[in-house]
């Protein structure tokens, strides 16, 4: 673990660059960075610790051999000035997951990884370690309640949990960034197709989660969803000497909203609910019996657990209506997502919101990925800005194309925010739910000014 370094980050801003340089700044070093634009909640938490750039934009007068090293952030492109005077001046380089191994290659490191629960199981068992006063380095890529920096690193910790992203690490290093972790205990979750834009065919794609296991530590141990049947043709082909271990659905029951785990003779209530949120604990509780921690202990914690930020997040309720947020925005998780409501409240109609805001999302091709995934709802509004298309110059969408893609009768679609959030605020809410999914914000909805106007009424 560095300390008292002079490090640079070269696009500072970045939702888990920022929390690295945050946290590599409380343990010690002096940190600085660039970027060409930064919003909150970087922007905010950057001043906060006093690490904002003064000026936005690239200068490469800031790079100079006092810098002991750079860390290069995936929105900063290979032509970048300051990357080239780093390049030129031979200064050591670091994408952010080779920081992170480099950091942590001395602990027992977890890592979570899987196209879907990936930061709800990380911060599981972050949860449970923090519970029973376990010490923990880790890196998550949502904030979570309670933490301050989503990324720790210390000279103490002996275990490292890690979030396992499939994206790549950097501009010049085009590996995914779960590949650079060499994982001592190892979690996938499943297997559904994303990032169109760099994983090109479904094929590809998987290839990558091989490549995932056979990082894996020679006696380590692979913990994986024995639903995926993707997962379980890596499993069933791999000649690695780690140890295999498969979770599925445990048992549970939903009474009068609350879901109850059933674990032999006891019982356990949850604050979450959802079963792929119950397939996450299941994949959560055997991770932290592989370092230490009973399923006794492990119950014990995890029923105070509320939830990741923005997965299945209340914004507003009462005892007629349930208002809900989620990061959910593939079909997979768009799916499970919605299911998971209405089977929690079976007896509420459900308006369900979805946002098609990412690259893959808003792909003509990959458009159809997103058939029957709406089913669930009772009625299911499908937003999407043409002028995000225009952004990341793909080929133009029509609301016909979006309506047809999901191929189900109770899907409306738009392309004009204000008029989603009329035809939203027109609905009486009383014995109905509401569900908002996107990994945006549907061009500037709050959320919770909207819940509260949705419950006063």
């Amino acid at each position: 673990m560095n300390t008292n370094k002079n490090i640079y980050f070269i696009a500072i801003g970045g939702s888990a660059m920022h929390n690295l340089a945050i946290a590599l700044h409380l343990s010690g070093n002096k940190v600085s960075g660039s970027d060409d634009e930064i919003f909150d909640p970087s922007k905010g938490r950057l001043e906060k610790y006093g690490l904002m750039p003064t000026q936005m934009g690239w200068d490469e007068s800031r790079i100079n051999s006092d810098i002991d090293l750079v860390i290069l952030g995936m929105h900063a492109r290979e032509n970048n000035p300051e990357l080239i005077k780093a390049q030129e001046l031979g200064l050591p380089i670091f994408s952010y997951p080779e920081y992170i191994y480099e950091a942590t290659k001395d602990k027992i490191r977890v890592v979570i990884g899987g196209s879907h629960g990936k930061t709800t199981i990380t911060s599981m068992i972050l949860h449970v370690l923090n519970f029973h006063k376990i010490e923990n380095d880790y890196m998550v890529g949502a904030q979570l309640e309670g933490f301050e920096v989503m990324v720790k690193l210390t000279a103490s910790a002996k275990i490292a949990v890690l979030e396992g992203d499939e994206y790549l690490s950097s501009p010049i290093d085009r590996r995914p960034k779960f590949h650079l972790y060499s994982p001592n205990i190892a979690l996938l979750t499943g297997i559904a197709w994303d990032h169109i834009n760099v994983f090109p065919t479904f094929e590809n794609y998987c290839e990558q989660f091989e490549i995932f296991v056979n990082k894996i530590e020679e006696q380590g141990s692979l913990i994986y969803f024995s639903g995926d049947k993707e997962i379980e043709k890596i499993v069933s082909k791999s000649d690695r000497k780690i140890d295999f271990v498969s979770y599925s659905t445990p048992e549970y029951s939903i009474y009068n909203g609350v879901t109850t785990l059933k674990d032999g003779s006891q019982e356990v209530e949850l604050e979450i609910f959802g079963e792929h949120n119950l397939q996450n604990l299941n994949g959560a509780r055997l991770v932290c019996e592989k370092i230490g921690v009973s399923s006794a202990q492990f119950y014990k914690a995890i029923q105070s657990f509320g939830g990741a930020s923005k997965r299945l997040e209340t914004v507003s309720k009462n005892s007629k209506t349930h208002i809900l947020k989620d990061f959910a925005h593939s079909p997979s998780k768009l799916k499970a997502t919605t299911k998971a409501v209405k089977e929690q409240y079976p007896e509420r109609e459900l308006i369900a919101c979805i946002e098609l805001h990412t690259f893959s999302s808003l792909n003509q091709e990959f458009l159809a990925q997103y058939k029957n995934t709406m089913l669930d709802a009772d009625r299911a509004f499908v937003y999407f800005s043409p002028k995000a298309i225009e952004h990341k110059k793909l080929a133009m969408l029509s609301e016909n194309d979006v309506k047809t893609a999901f191929f189900s009768e109770n899907v409306t679609v738009f392309t004009n925010s204000d008029e989603l959030m009329k035809t939203v605020k027109s609905i009486n809410f009383e014995n109905k739910n509401l569900l908002l999914m996107s990994s945006g914000n549907f061009d500037g909805v709050d959320f919770e000014a909207l819940g509260s106007e949705l419950l006063s009424k």
